[in-house]
């Protein structure tokens, strides 16, 4: 779908995409085998050109930030540091991008990467080989998602039950604060609990709620989404009371949501997606406030139901009744300090 562009010239640092090549992966599942798989595959290979034509598909992009995903690890540097090699080829891209030849927006001016905290006080030698690595490197991302229900996820993305509570786990974790480094947490609507008691564990370690806490629409959880809105809102609304937390408001466009129910991007207008969203993006904005939320695009994944320049339209649409502040904020303000890269918005 073709629209207009609404608002032009507002500046926008994309706080969360991804750089991959996942045909390999992609070729192991039969498209039908699950949603997640049937979204990626026309962005299974999804680097610096692909990036490149959303970014300039006309909104204000001034800056991205890399979010890890398991891709380009280099298995020469053994099983625990493996995961270097995607940050040292993200790098190579922000590089591309700084050297002015694309234009003026600085692709992946802030890398997110991964390192196994399960591995307890042993993931620290990682954390400084990753920043080694790159002067861009800000912190890493773990992922918790896990759900009883084993076909919402499917096998490739599915981490052991109640991660963010185990003690080794915990032990890597406290290796962030040594550092300076901040983390993003994802998991599912149910676990929001986890995060809480993560965020209350560590009050003084950066955290970043990744897609709004992903409510959940598919398996045993289709057709539910209304009648567990409540309990979603009641844990953001608590988390929201742990200062050391922001909120990425996005990835409701991803199949594990069913916001929309069809895809891949099954042409859907910015009213139609906005309409959707709106009772979780302004939950978010009320609980944590303008200044500890930022819009995000997570594509490719959310190319399931929102084409990128659609998607923006969208969020733009959620927020105008926002003060200039408050929109100066959530789409660039809030990104730039919680990644410190304010130097883009100079």
């Amino acid at each position: 779908m073709t629209e207009e562009i609404l608002e032009p010239d507002l500046p926008i640092i994309d706080p969360h995409h991804h750089l991959w090549d996942l045909r390999a992966l992609v070729g192991m599942f039969p498209e039908p085998h699950h949603p997640f798989i049937a979204a990626i595959a026309p962005h299974a290979h999804y680097t610096f050109d692909q990036l490149h034509a959303h970014m300039t598909s006309g909104h204000n992009i001034v800056a991205t930030v890399f979010m890890e995903c398991g891709a380009f690890y280099n298995a020469a540097y053994g099983d625990a540091l493996k995961v270097v090699g995607e940050v040292e080829y993200v790098n190579g891209v922000a590089a591309q991008s700084a050297s002015g030849l694309y234009g003026p927006a600085r692709y992946c001016a802030a890398i997110v990467g991964h390192a196994d905290l399960s591995r307890g006080a042993a993931a620290g030698e990682v954390l400084d080989a990753l920043a080694a690595a790159s002067p861009r490197f800000r912190g890493i991302r773990h992922a918790a998602a896990w759900d009883k229900d084993a076909s919402v996820l499917g096998a490739p993305f599915h981490h052991p039950e109640g991660l963010y509570r185990d003690a080794t786990f915990r032990e890597g974790f406290a290796e962030l604060g040594k550092r300076g480094l901040t983390f993003d947490a994802w998991l599912l609507e149910p676990q929001l609990p986890d995060v809480i008691d993560l965020a209350r564990a560590f009050p003084d370690q950066p955290i970043c709620l990744d897609h709004v806490g992903t409510p959940v629409g598919l398996g045993s959880y289709k057709g539910t989404l209304h009648e567990r809105f409540d309990e979603w809102r009641r844990n953001i609304r608590e988390l929201a009371k742990c200062e050391n937390v922001v909120v990425k408001l996005g990835g409701l466009a991803m199949a594990f949501c069913a916001l929309p129910e069809d895809g891949p991007c099954a042409g859907h207008s910015s009213e139609h997606l906005a309409a959707l969203w709106r009772p979780y993006i302004e939950t978010c904005i009320e609980a944590f406030g303008p200044t500890r939320a930022m819009f995000e695009s997570n594509y490719p994944v959310d190319y399931w139901g929102a084409d990128y320049a659609v998607l923006w339209n969208a969020f733009k649409r959620l927020a105008r009744s926002a003060s200039a502040e408050e929109k100066a904020a959530l789409f660039a303000g809030t990104a730039a300090r919680f990644y410190e890269i304010e130097d883009v918005l100079a």
